[in-house]
């Protein structure tokens, strides 16, 4: 959501992607669709991908996500190259719409240690879409923008704030209750919580704990 609305502040057109991976938090696929709308994007698609179909994540099969917070290991939650996969096929997208530039949400600074989700892969990725593409061969180079990677979640927060978005549109949480509301002690919730709250900044999202 930040990431978008900082591409619309910065005079991009939106085209939004969200892949329906058959993920166990699929409330953040409506929370994307109300969010697409919100920011007037020309266009929103949702894609199915079923990555159930591999497992490998808490996320995507029958294991618990954990609740006892953060540690220096990368958790169960994290998704097989769901990062890699995501970008991939959003450059696809990219370059049959003849756009050049693609903005992702990522963070390596409050998060889970995920490693797509560090410098490294994005400047990585970038590299390759240039070296994979028709577009790039020929001289007309895409760029990953990452507006939110070096971000604290206080500052994300804060920017979401000075935007004028309502974070009550958005989803973090990994283990949605049965009554729809957020667990608040997953990790997502967790970092979530915390961003808001060294911000000063109103959540909006019911949480169980």
């Amino acid at each position: 959501m930040v990431s978008a609305a900082l591409a619309l502040e910065s005079g991009y057109r939106l085209f939004a992607l969200t892949i329906d991976y058959n993920q166990r938090h699929r409330v953040e696929i409506e929370a994307a669709r109300k969010i697409a709308l919100r920011l007037g994007t020309e266009r929103h698609e949702v894609l199915k991908l079923d990555l159930r179909q591999f497992g490998g994540s808490a996320l995507t099969d029958e294991i618990d996500v954990p609740k006892g917070g953060l540690t220096d290991e990368i958790p169960v939650t994290y998704v097989p190259a769901r990062n890699l996969v995501f970008l991939s096929l959003t450059l696809a997208w990219a370059e049959a719409l003849a756009a050049r530039d693609i903005f992702i949400g990522v963070n390596a600074l409050d998060y889970s240690g995920y490693p797509d989700c560090r410098p490294e892969f994005i400047a990585g990725f970038e590299q390759l879409a240039n070296l994979a593409t028709k577009a790039g061969v020929e001289g007309e180079p895409f760029r990953i923008h990452a507006p939110l990677q070096f971000m604290g979640k206080a500052e994300i927060a804060s920017e979401a704030n000075r935007l004028g978005l309502n974070a009550a549109d958005s989803w973090s949480c990994y283990d949605p209750a049965p009554d729809g509301r957020a667990c608040g002690r997953c990790d997502s919730c967790r970092l979530r919580k915390s961003g808001f709250e060294q911000a000063g900044v109103i959540d909006g999202t019911d949480y169980v704990a």
